[in-house]
């Protein structure tokens, strides 16, 4: 992968809120067909409540079977708890902290405020400093919210910088429920991208078949070089409590970014066998 670009696949998200329980067999085999791509990251589970989402219930057990190799295995957390489980693995990387711009959203998905949120982004990042983790920082509601809360660029850009102060140097701003538009995407990356200079800003883009190639687009011309998807646009988040838009389809990713130049070292028949998988998973 080239180093200046940095493609995320996202099976987690795609199971997360999947109406049938996944063997955790399949979860095992279709991730590791994932690892076998050569994609930078696997955002692969999540050490969160299985109360909350009974899907990443064996997160940890799917981890302990996980193949070796050049992709780097993400896991998400949710509190200082989560992230004590996730940095016993070594073969985690990173670590994904879910900071809502919203704080409807953020109530509902990590029942804390922003601020509260944020000191635990402290807590998390210094048990990531200790164990030798990334900690990567997803603004969710990034472009917006559907519950009224205040929101602009500005707001944006604050909380970033309060989180940039803590160390974080990978942040992805996130639609989470696809009401970003090509130009919010464009307008918002253009926005933060200059702001951080020494972070990397990407983009976790949710958007109906029809918008796909144009978000791709915004973001990758406002110079975001990040990008999370999932195969076949799968997922969504279930604490949004709405209608699940789906992910960004890796697939499409792929074929902007070869056309650009990029992701021309991904094992395209892994990719092929990692698709049939997929749609034989998610049925």
């Amino acid at each position: 992968m080239n180093a200046l670009f940095q493609l995320v696949e996202c099976p987690r998200d795609a199971m997360q809120g999947w109406r049938t329980l996944i063997p955790t067999t399949e979860k095992i085999r279709y991730i590791n067909a994932l690892l076998r791509v050569g994609f930078h990251t696997i955002d692969f589970g999540s050490f969160v409540s299985p109360k909350l989402v009974p899907q990443m219930a064996d997160t940890a057990d799917v981890v302990r079977q996980l193949e070796r190799t050049s992709s780097k295995l993400l896991a998400i957390v949710a509190n200082y708890r989560g992230a004590e489980d996730a940095v016993k693995h070594d073969s985690i990387h990173y670590l994904g902290f879910p900071f809502s711009v919203s704080p409807t959203f953020q109530y509902r998905n990590t029942n804390s405020s922003p601020d509260e949120s944020i000191q635990r982004v402290g807590e998390i990042k210094a048990i990531c400093d200790e164990y030798g983790k990334e900690l990567v920082v997803y603004l969710s509601m990034g472009f917006g919210n559907p519950y009224g809360d205040p929101f602009n660029h500005g707001i944006l850009t604050g909380w970033m910088q309060r989180i940039h102060e803590l160390g974080v140097r990978i942040m992805s701003v996130a639609d989470t429920v696809g009401m970003a538009t090509p130009s919010t995407v464009s307008e918002t990356m253009r926005s933060v991208i200059p702001a951080f200079p020494d972070a990397v800003i990407g983009v976790h883009l949710h958007a109906a078949p029809l918008q796909l190639n144009a978000k791709i687009e915004a973001a990758f011309e406002a110079g975001c070089r990040r990008f999370d998807g999932a195969m076949g646009g799968i997922g969504g988040c279930p604490m949004a409590d709405d209608e699940l838009v789906g992910n960004m389809d890796t697939m499409a990713i792929v074929a902007y970014m070869q056309a650009k130049g990029y992701c021309k070292d991904l094992d395209m028949d892994a990719l092929s066998y990692a698709l049939r998988l997929s749609r034989e998973i998610f049925i």
